[in-house]
């Protein structure tokens, strides 16, 4: 059994090195916007409006020539935010609260398979365009305050996004993320809690 795990850890370490050498990996620098909004499980209670929020950070991919399929990845400062409307509504207005601000400031980690299509027999050196999907993870660093909400410290999505590559170093992208996970919940309520929904729009310079 102890041999057969050695085998095994030796091939996955020969496998990894294959892969390795046989894909192209780069890295840059990545920044853009976002429009996000809190998706609650009623709306009779509550209503939220779109927010905008920055985003910056590293970007990487490793791609397999030849064939377009990779993976990118990188570590990106991200902030959400919307506006709750609880002064609208007597149960929020009666304790306090009014229209709420609500900004995240999360850690954001993108693994997204990519799909770049290069078969343009040499046009693709100017413009190529690609898609891309996968989870993001986000890590709450950060939040405004709102003594009606209780956050999550962090939540999980699923992006779905395409773009172009210009000139094999530009790429402009957007994409949308599902929140799949809870980002705050209120504290006086049972399981009445938002998720994330994100329109996001960047550009990436790889060198």
């Amino acid at each position: 059994m102890k041999r057969k795990v050695i085998t095994l850890i030796i091939a996955l370490v020969g496998l990894c090195g294959a892969t390795e050498a046989a894909a192209q990996f780069r890295w840059g620098a990545v920044a853009g916007i976002n429009f996000n909004n809190f998706k609650f499980k009623q709306a009779d209670i509550l209503t939220v409006d779109q927010g905008l929020g920055e985003s910056a950070g590293v970007a990487a991919e490793m791609m397999f020539p030849g064939i377009g399929f990779g993976v990118q990845f990188g570590l990106r400062y991200e902030q959400l935010g919307a506006k709750l409307n609880m002064g609208s509504f007597e149960m929020w207005e009666s304790q306090g609260y009014g229209n709420e601000r609500i900004y995240i400031h999360n850690a954001q980690i993108p693994f997204h398979l990519k799909f770049k299509y290069t078969r343009f027999q040499g046009f693709e050196d100017y413009l190529a365009p690609f898609v891309y999907g996968g989870p993001t993870f986000n890590i709450q660093v950060a939040h405004s305050k709102c003594d009606a909400m209780k956050f999550s410290g962090g939540d999980l999505g699923l992006t779905v996004g395409g773009g172009v590559e210009i000139f094999k170093h530009w790429q402009v992208s957007a994409s949308y993320t599902w929140g799949m996970t809870y980002a705050l919940k209120a504290k006086v309520l049972t399981d009445y809690s938002a998720r994330n929904r994100t329109w996001d729009i960047r550009v990436a310079y790889f060198f």
